[in-house]
């Protein structure tokens, strides 16, 4: 195979982004469908895109054979169904996170990727910022010592989306907002989680309380690493003030920061002795670079026929850490996971 032929299944934000990546700037890779269930949709994404097929079927795109590999970037209900589906078929699978609504969902998709022997790549693109990858090697290398804590938190502008608000069906701001920053957490601490324990609460939108009383949009999650380091991973939806996706990694002899709250280099001093500098606005602008990274990664894993970046098993562990913390939330208590 000398390029791949790709079809988004979801055209929302995410979806599209890596549709604009696979369009022109992946070596080997050709995008050549959309798929959405609203026909105005898929119709108005594919002509941005400059392609002449659609679909408002996931079910068709199974079926066509010119097609070697899908996007899955719609609602997680849905991520099993249409990645066994397409494993089955013999197609390549990149899914966004989370990987699915639980872990058995996520073996199902494991054990057809395995089965049919097809790629199956989750998307935690912050894996491939380029200071994510310096952190990880300077760790490696030993540049601040034996890792003692590692913290990632996540805090969105936006207001929830009504499916949102209920728990069983977004798994909550764990789930939707923090799925990177458990995986970040596992990532540099080279280590799975052994015990955890989440505090939550509904501070911004308390118009819903009533109707969704499970709801929080603001979460703190202590965890203990089965290597003996420690961790935090914070959450927050609707903080209005901008995107802001920090990670501290706390070593014994330095630190290592990551990120920055700040979307440009330039501060404004004023005559009434203000200072001004602007936020960073949105997600999609902070991790451009590494959404672009990772899709090249994923075109390059079918190519040269060799393991994913970021696997079923990295997907399914961030799944199964949602959970946990959920079941904290809801009993107040330590949750020690098998």
């Amino acid at each position: 195979m000398n390029e791949v032929k790709l079809c988004l299944i979801g055209s929302g934000r995410a979806g599209m982004i890596h549709a604009r990546n696979f369009v022109g700037s992946v070596p080997g890779a050709a995008m050549v469908a959309v798929c959405d269930p609203i026909e105005e949709t898929a119709k108005c994404a594919s002509k941005e895109l400059g392609l002449d097929r659609y679909y408002t079927d996931y079910k068709d795109v199974i079926s066509d054979k010119t097609i070697d590999a899908v996007i899955i970037a719609c609602p997680t209900k849905f991520h099993k169904e249409i990645a066994v589906a397409a494993a089955n078929a013999g197609k390549h699978i990149f899914c966004e996170k989370p990987m699915a609504m639980n872990e058995k969902e996520c073996d199902e998709m494991i054990q057809a990727a395995e089965k049919n022997q097809v790629k199956l790549q989750i998307g935690f693109m912050r894996r491939f910022d380029e200071s994510f990858q310096e952190a990880k090697k300077m760790i490696q290398d030993g540049a601040i010592g034996d890792i003692v804590s590692v913290k990632s938190h996540t805090r969105g502008p936006s207001k929830p989306r009504e499916w949102m608000y209920d728990i069983s069906v977004s798994n909550g701001p764990l789930g939707e907002v923090c799925s990177h920053d458990i995986d970040t957490v596992r990532w540099f601490s080279n280590s799975e989680i052994k015990s955890l324990y989440a505090i939550a609460g509904n501070y911004r939108n308390k118009e819903i309380a009533k109707q969704y009383p499970d709801f929080y949009d603001n979460v703190i999650m202590s965890v203990e690493f089965e290597n003996g380091m420690q961790g935090v991973v914070e959450g927050a939806q609707y903080v209005q003030y901008g995107y802001d996706a920090r990670v501290e990694i706390l070593g014994t002899e330095g630190i290592i920061c990551l990120g920055d709250i700040h979307e440009k280099k330039i501060l404004t001093c004023t005559k009434n002795h203000s200072m001004e500098r602007p936020t960073m606005h949105s997600w999609t602008y902070l991790f451009k670079d590494a959404y672009l990274r990772e899709d090249t990664s994923f075109i390059n894993a079918i190519l040269e026929d060799r393991e994913v970046e970021c696997s079923g098993l990295d997907g399914k562990m961030a799944v199964k850490i949602v959970k946990a913390g959920n079941q904290s939330i809801k009993e107040k208590g330590i949750v020690y996971l098998s």
